[in-house]
């Protein structure tokens, strides 16, 4: 039996309660599952502290000592036990509020013990709340009497000195692991201390190396450490410089495998999916370039169309990402690539994630093409009864060319005559079997261009986006004013109440965005209903409106509707406009509470301003007292405007798992070492060395891959072909 497949559960210091406690908190069902549970710190316990030279404002210290007397101080749940802990150079107490029992029980007075614990000082004293204790080494318990009879001298025994080393799950020397734990593990007693007890017995069990799970010529290629050596010295590093060395083949591993994944399917994608052929440039793309276009294209815009253009002609399905900033003109890309799909005898498809932004593209569509004879026709959960019904009819027969809805246009009953291309906008709010059922409308499945206005870090677009090929629109329309970004306090509201009355008389129009509809005691935030009484109060002499999430949809909309008409002049929100509000006319957008967005969030709440030829602003209100992150987060607003800056800063700051659609993604595998943030080069790295493999061995039949193939099948999550619907 291959040891990695055992059950946790009969590993020594597990058992069945502790194995569901495992697997429920971790998903750790096997010794392979623990062995993948790497730490996500060290701590050097190199050194062992005298107690005379601790003092409370030190980090973690390790120490070697005796406890020469216990002390129980108070009753009931204010009960702690104290013991007085020392060296020969100094006391120390330790200090435990839980456990107390056990505590005593278990720990001796004048026996030797390894204590490792954050020093602080209380009432004066210095101390160590439940500290990590273990049974000192025979070569580090003292050997001298000390004044008090404190230490006595005792006799060498090889024999107790070999067993206390082996119940040891930690070397006191080098770098020892701590593991991440949830509440309901340390409550069940199994804290970063037990879980390295756990590790330890682990690699007791695996006498045997491991076998390699890389190719030896990718290993020799890059200098990687044997997979062997690498997941021991992730648990229990024998040096920094070898910690380092399994690091870095780790994470190249988990990122090979997640390209090769990706790539191994673009492939099979292309061998197996033909595209419709768009080799017409007709009468409807050109009527609208030459007669409709409202304005000149940039030169971004030109490029992504020609790069759509060769895609739809080449023979081969498309699946391209659209990246564009907001109001860098992707609608109009869309509408044009569109146009394309029909002169070519298709239909097209263009889903949104709202009945709102789903609108607003029925009307920026019928704009454009105003006279034009095409029909543009809207499917959502509103369109009821016999509207409905002639939709269904119409996309049919073919006289609907183009249809823009939300979810509700993959429902089973929704059929085309032939859809030929479908555009997803705001990809990341649908999941991956969702957007599949559009490949279903078709006998062969349509082209797929996916739009985002949240601009991607180029590491996270390699492994979300992999599959796709990526278009940019990276310049805004001519005449776009920059929106100028201000930061104020809380204490500086007459300063933003006077620049709103500045834009009021000029007849513009204002936006405030906050965190909570009402007021609640756990949070102390500034609330929706609040803000409207004191902004009515504040302008009496303009309409404000209000929206939410909690408002029935008619309601929402109409709202949102007056302010577009100018019939309300401050539209008072929570971040439910942050997609699919559209008023030039709008030139302050105001966030309360700025601290409790996203960067990424905070980019779109502010591209709802910006839209006009109009100076723009956006007001970034927090209070006084904020983190350094936080603090780090304000000023990338306040530097730039570039979308592609803030979602790089985005993911410095935050990490890959925070960004929004991350976990829609249809990604394979969970990346459990690697960082995107952080390890773009090894990223890089491992792709460029995953298009090698596909590149040189396509049929996979090259013996020395073969080990890169099990792998990747005993890797995947499941046998669904995610990145062929991405």
């Amino acid at each position: 039996m291959n040891i990695l497949t055992q059950d946790i559960k009969y590993l020594q210091g597990v058992g069945p309660n502790r194995a569901t406690l495992l697997a429920n908190e971790l998903g750790i069902q096997t010794v392979g599952d623990l062995l993948a549970y790497y730490p996500y710190k060290y701590v050097d316990r190199s050194r062992i502290y005298k107690i005379c030279d601790i003092n409370g404002n030190m980090p973690y210290v390790q120490l070697c000592g005796q406890i020469a007397s216990f002390e129980s101080i108070g009753e009931g749940r204010g009960k702690r036990l104290i013991a007085h802990f020392s060296d020969g150079t100094g006391f120390i107490d330790l200090v435990w509020f839980q456990g107390i029992k056990y505590v005593a029980k278990n720990y001796d007075c004048r026996k030797s013990y390894i204590v490792f614990g954050k020093p602080t000082v209380f009432n004066g004293k210095i101390q160590i709340a439940h500290p990590e204790i273990e049974n000192a080494p025979e070569h580090l318990k003292p050997q001298a009497r000390t004044t008090g009879n404190l230490f006595e001298e005792q006799p060498s025994n090889p024999n107790l000195q070999e067993a206390e080393l082996e119940a040891q799950p930690t070397v006191f020397k080098g770098l020892c692991p701590s593991y991440n734990t949830s509440e309901k593990m340390k409550k069940g007693g199994l804290t970063s201390a037990s879980m390295a007890k756990l590790t330890a017995n682990m690699f007791k069990l695996i006498k045997e190396p491991l076998q390699e799970t890389l190719p030896p010529y990718i290993v020799t290629q890059h200098r990687l450490m044997s997979y062997d050596d690498a997941v021991r010295n992730i648990h229990y590093p024998s040096s920094p410089d070898a910690l380092r060395h399994a690091q870095l083949r780790l994470k190249f591993e988990e990122l090979f495998y997640v390209q090769l994944n990706i790539l191994r399917y673009v492939k099979d994608r292309q061998l197996r999916y033909k595209g419709i052929v768009f080799d017409t440039i007709g009468k409807q793309f050109n009527n609208f370039f030459f007669k409709h276009l409202p304005f000149e294209l940039t030169g971004a815009q030109k490029r992504v169309i020609k790069e759509i253009r060769a895609d739809m002609k080449s023979g081969r399905q498309m699946n391209r990402l659209l990246q564009g900033d907001v109001g860098s003109g992707k609608t109009l890309v869309a509408l044009m690539v569109a146009l394309i799909a029909i002169d070519n005898g298709c239909q097209a498809c263009i889903m949104a994630p709202t009945e709102i932004l789903a609108e607003q593209h029925l009307e920026t569509l019928r704009k454009f093409l105003s006279d034009m004879p095409v029909r543009v026709e809207l499917l959502t959960g509103a369109v009821k009864g016999k509207r409905r019904t002639e939709v269904f009819e119409g996309l049919v027969t073919g006289d609907i060319h183009i249809l823009v809805g939300t979810h509700a246009v993959i429902e089973d009953n929704v059929l085309f005559h032939k859809l030929g291309l479908v555009v997803i906008d705001e990809q990341h709010r649908f999941g991956v079997a969702q957007r599949a059922k559009l490949w279903m409308k078709n006998s062969v499945p349509p082209h797929v261009l996916v739009m985002t206005a949240t601009p991607i870090p180029r590491t996270l677009a390699m492994t979300l986006y992999g599959d796709l090929d990526v278009s940019v629109i990276d310049e805004l329309p001519p005449g776009r004013k920059p929106i100028r970004t201000i930061h104020m306090f809380d204490a500086h509201r007459l300063r933003i109440y006077e620049l709103m009355h500045r834009e009021l008389q000029l007849g513009r129009q204002i936006y405030i965005v906050y965190p909570l509809i009402k007021e609640t005691e756990k949070m102390d935030l500034k609330d929706l209903e609040a803000g409207f009484e004191e902004i009515s109060k504040a302008f009496p002499a303009y309409k404000v409106s209000k929206v939410h999430g909690k408002m029935k949809a008619a309601d929402k909309d109409s709202e949102m509707q007056r302010f577009a008409n100018h019939e309300t002049h401050i539209l008072v929100s929570t971040t439910v406009i942050e997609v699919g509000v559209n008023v030039p006319n709008a030139s302050v957008m105001i966030i309360e509470n700025a601290e409790r967005f996203g960067l990424s969030q905070l980019h779109q709440l502010r591209g709802r301003v910006g839209r006009g030829a109009d100076q723009s602003y956006c007001v970034l209100v927090t209070k006084y007292e904020l983190s350094n992150t936080t603090r780090k987060r304000i000023q990338v607003m306040v530097d730039t405007t570039d979308g592609f800056e803030i979602a790089e800063q985005d993911l410095k700051l935050r990490g890959p798992g925070d960004l929004e659609g991350t976990q829609q993604s249809g990604m394979a595998f969970d990346l459990k070492i690697a960082n995107l943030a952080q390890d773009g080069q090894i990223l890089t790295l491992a792709r460029d060395t995953a298009q090698a493999v596909i590149t040189s061995d396509p049929e996979e039949r090259n013996q020395q891959n073969n080990i890169l193939w099990i792998r990747l099948r005993q890797l995947r999550k499941s046998n669904i072909n995610w990145g062929a619907i991405s």
